[in-house]
Parts: structure tokens; C-alpha cells; sequence
């Protein structure tokens, strides 16, 4: 089996419902990422997530890009809100990861009002990539963040600018613990279906933010599951809404079970809501985003 695709909004991309977060690449070395990608792309996966903050994940991909690039739909991010910031940040993307154009560049994490006004001026960060768009350098524009906020302020981004994809975390402890939280989320997929726009998902695996005090290493800035039943229902509760994608970890050591999971036959079938209770009390699932604390992560 490989792992299910669809329509990626309205870019007429048919992008696996699994979507590499190439945040893994941090500092991975090239040769290494080239064979982590080797085995995605074999399960099916034919989308890559990366930004320029991300390290040196740009870097790690432009060797593997220069023989797979027509293979994968390929997205990165600026978090730039000017616009010449913004299109410095793009032009550079392009140079590191070594093509002449993405299929997405997206606006990293656009929560705070300040930052969204300024992204949304005329000298802005939302026009010059639009600019971009217009002479080839990409295809599509989107918008990603983090946090209780983010699925109101991405209602707020569409309200202005019709962007071609949302970012947001979602996952079963953060929806049923927020209700508010899950209220502006169903309130933004609603729109994004009526408009055709493609919803990108994160902290499909997340278990809590790491203890106080741990000093061990650590591959995500949060504590990921670590069970592999867990982790399946997880990626499945996800894969069950057929309007999302889901983004993997940027703990390279959970994409086989995430993938896994993906190739399963109960890829899209959603455990029970006791199923997943009992993962968030047996593993102590909590949510990462409590609406003060580490929003802008």
C-alpha cells in the first residue's frame, strides 16, 4: 500500500494526505536526509514542508532535490512581514535549496496583531509575494501558526488575502481539552472548504512539552509519543478527517510509524474517542498551547 492523496486545495496537486515536515533537517547532514526522503517517497509521500528558519533543512534537501524535484510538491516559509524581507527570504530560499521556484511559500506563524498589520500593508510582506507569485518564483501562497489563537487570526488572514493554504496544530487532546480553541477550528475548515483552501496539520504525535529540568537530546522542542499503538491512533484521528493533511514530526525517528500507520489498512478509520481518551491518560498527553506560554513556538 501507499499512503492516500488528494486534491491540495484548489493548486490542482494531488499531495500525499502525509506530508514531510523537512524541520528534521535542522542539522541533519545532506547525505543522510537524501536517504530519509528515499524512504518517504517510497511510502508515498510526494509533498515537502520546510522554511528558512528551519537550520539547515533547506541545504540538506537541494542535493536530493536536483534528481527528485519534479517528484514533490515543495513548500518553505519566511517569517519575514515586510516585503522586502520577504522576498530576500524567498530568493534565498530558492538559492539554498537549489530550484528556480517553490510550489508554496508560506507566512510563517502570523499570530500577532502587530506583525499581521504590517504583513497585510501595502509595502507588505503579503504583496511582495504575490509579486513573487505573479514573475514565477511560486506557485501558491499560504499562511502557518502555532497556538490557541491561530485558527481565528487564519479566518481573520483569509478574510483579507486569498491565501492557498492554512497551517495549524490539531490533534485529539488539544481539541477536546479547548473548546474554544475547537470552535475556531471548525469555523476555519468550514471556510477553507467553501473556498477551496488546503488544510495543513501539525502536532499530530505531540505527547507534552518536555519536562522541567530534562536535559536530555531532544529532536523536537516538545516530547512526542513514543508508543507505537498511540502514535497509530494519533496519525489515524488526523487521517480520518479527509479535509486535512497531516505534517510529520521534526523527530525524524517517529516518520516510520508515522508512515505506518498512514500505509495501514485503518489509515482514515478514527479510533474512538475512549480509544483516545485512554491514550492521554495511560501517556499523559497534554496539550502544548494553553494560550499564554509558548504561542509563538
Amino acid at each position: 500500500m501507499t499512503i492516500d492523496k488528494a486534491p491540495f486545495g484548489r493548486t490542482g496537486h494531488q499531495s500525499s494526505r502525509v506530508i514531510y515536515g523537512a524541520a528534521a533537517f535542522w542539522a541533519m547532514p545532506a547525505e543522510k536526509a537524501s536517504g530519509v526522503l528515499d524512504t518517504a517517497l517510497a511510502a508515498g509521500v510526494n509533498h515537502i514542508d520546510t522554511a528558512a528558519a528551519y537550520g539547515d533543512s533547506e541545504l540538506a534537501l537541494a542535493p536530493w532535490l536536483q534528481t527528485h524535484r519534479a517528484d514533490v510538491f515543495l513548500a518553505t516559509k519566511t517569517g519575514d512581514r515586510d516585503g522586502d524581507g520577504a522576498r530576500r527570504s524567498l530568493e534565498k530560499s530558492l538559492e539554498r535549496l537549489g530550484v528556480d521556484h517553490v510550489d508554496l511559500i508560506q507566512l510563517h506563524n502570523l499570530v500577532e496583531d502587530h506583525e499581521w498589520d504590517v504583513a497585510f500593508r501595502p509595502d507588505g510582506a503579503v504583496a511582495a509575494l504575490a509579486k513573487a507569485r505573479d514573475e514565477g518564483l511560486t506557485r501558491f501562497i499560504g499562511v502557518t501558526g502555532h497556538g490557541l489563537r491561530i485558527a481565528g487570526m487564519h479566518s481573520r488572514s483569509l478574510g483579507r488575502f486569498d491565501f492557498d493554504s492554512v497551517l495549524l496544530p490539531y490533534n485529539f487532546a488539544l481539541l477536546n481539552q479547548h473548546p474554544g480553541y475547537r470552535h475556531d477550528v471548525e469555523a476555519l475548515l468550514e471556510t477553507c472548504a467553501e473556498r477551496n483552501v488546503a488544510v495543513q496539520t501539525i502536532k499530530a504525535v505531540a505527547r507534552r512539552r518536555w519536562p522541567e529540568g530534562d536535559d536530555g537530546r531532544h529532536f523536537s522542542w516538545y516530547e512526542p509519543l513514543d508508543d507505537g499503538g498511540a502514535i497509530s491512533r494519533a496519525v489515524r484521528y488526523v487521517l480520518s478527517n479527509p479535509q486535512v493533511f497531516l505534517n510529520t514530526s521534526s523527530d525524524a525517528r517517529l516518520l516510520e510509524p508515522t508512515l505506518d500507520a498512514a500505509n495501514s489498512p485503518e489509515a482514515t478509520t478514527r479510533p474512538s474517542d475512549d480509544e483516545l481518551q485512554a491514550d492521554v491518560d495511560t501517556h499523559g498527553i497534554q496539550p502544548l498551547f494553553d494560550g499564554a506560554a509558548l504561542e509563538r513556538i
